[in-house]
């Protein structure tokens, strides 16, 4: 059985806007990348404003989510990609998050 290490792991909702994030360094046949992650940004009650995934990583590779459809992108690294989501988030959401350090 593979092993993971969990990152990040946490949920914040402010003003209708939820952002929850997962990162987990995983020895993982599933995940060629070394990492299982979910970076999320949504509405209170489900609708996905922007989501990064690789839950499909062995097949579809990485996923970028938004309110327009699935793209799939290229992996920069596991810190370039939680860089571009966080700044992608405080542009799409009115909400100034608080991003643990």
């Amino acid at each position: 059985m593979a092993s993971y290490t969990t990152i990040e792991d946490w949920k914040d909702v402010e003003d209708g806007y939820v952002v929850d994030v997962t990162i987990r360094q995983t020895e993982a046949e599933k995940y060629p990348s070394g990492w299982d992650y979910g970076l999320h940004l949504g509405h209170v009650g489900g609708e996905t404003i922007l989501r990064y995934d690789n839950a499909h990583e062995r097949t579809n590779g990485h996923e970028r989510h938004t309110q327009h459809g699935v793209e799939i992108i290229e992996f920069p690294g596991m810190l370039t990609l939680y860089d571009r989501f966080k700044r992608e988030a405080e542009e799409l959401s009115p909400v100034s998050w608080d991003w643990p350090e």
